[in-house]
């Protein structure tokens, strides 16, 4: 049995987890009241979170969609420390259409010039699944921010006021605690809206770096276990309370040109993204974009993001900050 786990809050404000199996019944995980403790928990006791979770009987039964709707459940993980908790990402890592990459390898073998970026998706797509024990072909890479930048199902997600564009990116992540003895350990997998400014990025690709560093919306529930290698969901735009956009969301090895253990691989493989304690929140990227499409967005859309096996969608509102001029002063 899978369990999936969601954090969320007492209807007095207690926080608390819940361990939720594959048919939905949500039980209390007594003991710790975060997904953290938890990890902490079944790393000193060598054991995987289900195990964890279950060392004691777990307690009450918890009505998940209720706390959804009354706005009760937090984002799968945080950390006390926002510092702690690091958020990542990759690119051009999922295939698009068979005959959008046949076109690509054509005008490769043509000698015909080709952007960075097209450069880097064919490079995934010869080498982004290595053989066991080999490491493959480096990805995109890309840094979004520190805990402050997470929000949860039903929150806002805040452009900056100098932002060009707040478009969503409908993506799987994955979770990760850094043990004591340095190494990495994946918690498990959860949908994400990744988020970004696709104007400027459209602008220069050196501005990717500028575009990427935004919120970014985790779905309510923690998947454990390994992630199914064909993910299919759908990537929805309400406006008014109307679909304006909708398109299928695909994830998953499958429709991937990395494996998740090459991305992981290139990631970790920097020690400073090893140190005991912090926590890790990767995105693995998508091919599906309203932007790519012609949508623009506007203040008050909501991005809604659904997909099998995860049980519950992620749904947050647009907004944009008001203007906070800043001044650097001398000490």
């Amino acid at each position: 049995m899978v369990l999936r786990f969601v954090q969320l809050k007492e209807q007095g404000g207690t926080r608390i987890l819940a361990a939720v199996n594959d048919a939905g019944l949500a039980r209390k995980v007594e003991g710790v009241d975060t997904l953290l403790a938890l990890a902490n928990a079944a790393l000193a006791a060598g054991a995987t979170l289900a195990e964890a979770a279950q060392a004691t009987p777990l307690g009450a039964e918890i009505d998940i969609p209720a706390a959804l709707a009354e706005g009760r459940v937090l984002a799968p993980i945080d950390h006390p420390d926002p510092a702690h908790l690091v958020l990542t990402g990759t690119g051009l890592t999922h295939l698009g259409s068979a005959e959008g990459r046949d076109k690509m390898h054509k005008a490769a073998q043509a000698g015909e010039q080709l952007t960075d970026s097209m450069r880097m998706f064919l490079m995934g797509v010869e080498g982004g699944k290595p053989a066991a024990g080999q490491v493959g072909a480096q990805p995109e890479w890309f840094y979004k921010g520190d805990g402050s930048h997470v929000v949860g199902h039903g929150a806002a997600l805040t452009s900056p006021a100098f932002a060009k564009d707040g478009g969503e990116e409908p993506e799987i992540a994955g979770v990760y605690i850094i043990g004591p003895d340095r190494t990495p350990h994946r918690l498990g997998f959860c949908l994400a809206n990744e988020f970004s400014d696709h104007v400027i990025e459209r602008g220069n690709y050196l501005w990717l770096a500028h575009s990427k560093l935004r919120q970014a919306a985790l779905g309510p529930e923690l998947l454990t276990g390994e992630l199914p290698a064909d993910v299919r969901g759908a990537s929805k735009i309400l406006r008014g309370g109307q679909v304006v956009w909708e398109k299928p969301f695909l994830s998953g090895e499958a429709n991937m040109s990395h494996t998740i253990a090459n991305l992981e691989h290139h990631h970790f493989k920097y020690d400073i993204f090893r140190k005991p304690g912090d926590v890790h929140v990767h995105f693995f990227g998508t091919a599906t974009l309203s932007f790519s499409e012609g949508f623009q967005t506007q203040v008050g859309d909501v991005f809604e993001i659904g997909a099998a096996p995860f049980l519950y969608p992620v749904s947050n509102p647009l907004a944009q900050a008001q203007d906070k001029p800043v001044t650097v002063r001398q000490l």
